[in-house]
């Protein structure tokens, strides 16, 4: 993905850092504490502790539907912070992001209140080895490719 922010990478590297000391320290059976240290600086140093997981209200298919609060839907810091969060690392993960400013009843199939606040979407195939991350046209932000 092109438009991947510095704080994404860096955040990518340091989950990456966790894996790879778990397994070190699982195979040496030291677990129990080291994963209770690992994990607490990852935490406080992750960006993307630093708000709680958007509500998946449903889902089709490998599609999940993300509500997005209102005053997030156009900072893109938020959206990779909640990439990070809902999709797994290396796996397939396909998100559709809506707001939802009229409160409408979350459910699946969408209310056409929430269908017509579509934000982004997100796609990563592993199968094909893409990644990609389009906003939504009525958003109407410059420059960026939109669907």
């Amino acid at each position: 993905m092109s438009n991947v922010s510095p704080q994404m990478t860096h955040l990518y590297g340091r989950v990456f850092m966790a894996l790879y000391l778990r397994t070190k320290l699982q195979k040496m059976r030291w677990l129990p504490a080291a994963a209770a240290i690992a994990l607490l600086s990852v935490q406080t140093a992750g960006v993307a502790a630093a708000t709680d997981a958007w509500r998946v209200i449903g889902q089709q298919g490998l599609v999940r539907f993300v509500v997005v609060p209102v005053e997030r839907a156009v900072d893109q810091a938020a959206y990779e912070e909640q990439i990070v969060k809902l999709c797994d690392a290396g796996r397939t993960c396909f998100l559709n992001f809506y707001t939802n400013s009229t409160s409408a009843d979350p459910t699946v199939p969408l209310p056409d209140a929430i269908a017509n606040e579509a934000t982004a979407t997100y796609r990563r195939s592993m199968k094909n080895g893409v990644q990609v991350f389009l906003w939504s046209c009525r958003l109407k932000i410059p420059g960026r490719e939109c669907f």
